[in-house]
């Protein structure tokens, strides 16, 4: 059970900015790097942007906000806040589904920490340029068989929680606060050299061009919508963890508009760089989720300083990658501060024990996959909505407005009630319904 004595000794990020970057942190990662600029390529790269930066307002401006909030409320976690929500209608009900976004953002990063092996695998691959030479799907292959990178995974997981272990103002929010600039500064590098590349231009005039055809198609509003979800890490569980972090005096509004901001600009700088480099050398940009482990391998064989440019790009790649495990570990991470009452030290060796050995059980076959499948699906996209009826229904509207207020000086507009309660809410349930139907939103 929680204690007074666990509160007084709850942890805190030092400064705004190391909260912003945190956050950031936990945004930009595979659904940006990975999954963002082979929707793109997809769905007719501008025909795909124009409803998913009308998505990314609606939801920075609902959802972001709605979670960061919620946590500092609630001074807990997803089943600390879920609990205490509920207590307020007079049950204790809500400790029980707020099980769901714990297990959400745990089996999510069980998953991811496979791919932030094939990241670290790449990474050292570039260095000595073995990752560039022959067939680079056959290179990802072997990798991606059966256990066949459990030792770049456990060097993945051995980083992160390394990291988590020091707390949050001595440990995630010092690797944030490194990790995030490297990834913005390398990626810029990257572009830039991209765009000198011949006929990268075709690349750009795809991503600023719209196709009015795809526009048209309900799909690429679907996926978009799932796609800025997912972006913005919503699941009911980081941000919320996060938010239970920040300080009082903290302004929540203001922090959202900027994690939603860097995180649409980390998600440009990505596809900036992978689609006209692909567009230069006559490649698929609608090659789908090989693009980065199997089609920019190519692109980097048939590039100039193309070695070192392969480095630059994966450990960029690795910076967004790491970041976004530690805020996905550290929502259970808390759980069993919280709940249990185990030291810092002690709930992270519980986590990675258990994400050692799930994780290597799922490296076989086409279990990874099918596993994080089952958890994007039914798991984060309810996590999200529960907790979007939990903080603007069950706490109530002039509860969420209080909170989502607090540390701000400009009064937040009528637009607050109806934008989140409703807009916000049915958004989400529609992502969930969506995704269930097209087998995965993303």
């Amino acid at each position: 059970m929680e204690t007074k004595q666990q509160n007084k000794q709850r942890d805190s990020f030092n400064s705004r900015i190391g909260f912003v970057l945190a956050c950031i942190g936990s945004a930009v990662g595979m659904g940006n790097i990975w999954l963002f600029p082979y929707r793109v390529g997809q769905y007719g790269g501008a025909a795909f942007l124009i409803p998913y930066f009308l998505f990314i307002i609606v939801i920075g401006f609902t959802g972001v906000i709605g979670e960061m909030a919620f946590g500092r409320a609630m001074q807990t976690g997803a089943l600390g806040a879920f609990k205490k929500a509920s207590q307020m209608r007079g049950g204790n009900w809500g400790e029980w589904i707020g099980i769901i976004p714990v297990v959400g953002s745990l089996g999510i990063a069980i998953g991811y920490s496979v791919v932030v092996g094939w990241i670290i695998r790449f990474l050292v691959g570039s260095i000595t340029g073995s990752a560039l030479t022959g067939d680079t799907g056959e290179y990802f292959g072997v990798l991606a068989g059966n256990f066949g990178s459990v030792g770049w995974h456990m060097i993945g997981l051995v980083i992160v929680f390394i990291c988590m272990a020091y707390g949050i103002s001595t440990g995630i929010e010092k690797v944030n606060k490194v990790m995030i600039p490297t990834f913005f500064l390398l990626f810029i590098i990257m572009a830039v050299r991209i765009f000198m590349l011949e006929n990268a231009q075709e690349g750009i005039l795809y991503m600023l061009k719209p196709n009015w055809e795809l526009v048209a198609k309900p799909q690429t509003w679907v996926y978009a919508l799932g796609q800025a979800f997912f972006s913005l890490s919503l699941a009911g569980s980081g941000t919320i963890v996060y938010g239970s972090y920040l300080k009082k005096t903290e302004d929540v509004v203001k922090s959202a508009k900027n994690v939603a901001f860097f995180d649409t600009v980390a998600s440009l700088l990505a596809v900036f760089v992978i689609i006209p480099a692909v567009f230069a050398f006559g490649l698929d940009p609608a090659s789908g989720p090989p693009l980065m482990f199997i089609t920019m391998p190519k692109v980097f064989q048939m590039m100039p300083m193309g070695r070192v440019f392969a480095v630059i790009f994966f450990l960029a790649v690795l910076c967004a990658a790491i970041t976004s495990l530690v805020n996905l570990f550290e929502t259970p991470v808390e759980t069993l501060q919280q709940k249990f009452g185990f030291s810092r030290k002690k709930a992270v060796a519980v986590i990675a024990v258990i994400a050692v050995v799930v994780g290597v059980c799922i490296e076989s076959g086409d279990s990874v996959s099918i596993f994080m499948d089952i958890i994007s699906i039914y798991i984060i996209p309810l996590g999200a909505l529960l907790a979007a009826i939990m903080f603007f229904w069950v706490c109530g509207s002039k509860f969420a407005r209080e909170q989502a207020q607090m540390g701000r000086q400009k009064i937040i507009g009528k637009w607050f009630e109806p934008m989140t309660k409703y807009v916000f809410v049915g958004l989400t349930l529609f992502v969930y319904i969506m995704g269930i139907f097209y087998n995965g939103i993303g």
